[in-house]
């Protein structure tokens, strides 16, 4: 389920395919994300799951798969 809205988010953002996003998707390496794409990303999530997400945390959150674990301990 939150891998689903991550990817749903992420293809939206980035005018991508959601197809190509996997749990490996890197945010800066392989979508080519910058710490301003970053920062738009963890809003999106925190409207998109109705939670806050500290600066410590969304430092951390740099791959698919690291997003959905946190919402999984999160949510």
């Amino acid at each position: 389920m939150y891998f689903e809205k991550v990817q749903a988010v992420l293809a939206k953002q980035f005018e991508m395919d959601p197809e190509s996003i996997t749990m490996d998707t890197n945010l800066i390496d392989d979508i080519g994300a910058d710490s301003l794409d970053v920062v738009e990303l963890i809003v999106s999530i925190e409207d998109e799951f109705g939670i806050s997400i500290s600066d410590e945390d969304a430092a951390n959150l740099y791959t698919v798969s690291k997003i959905v674990e946190y919402l999984e301990r999160s949510c």
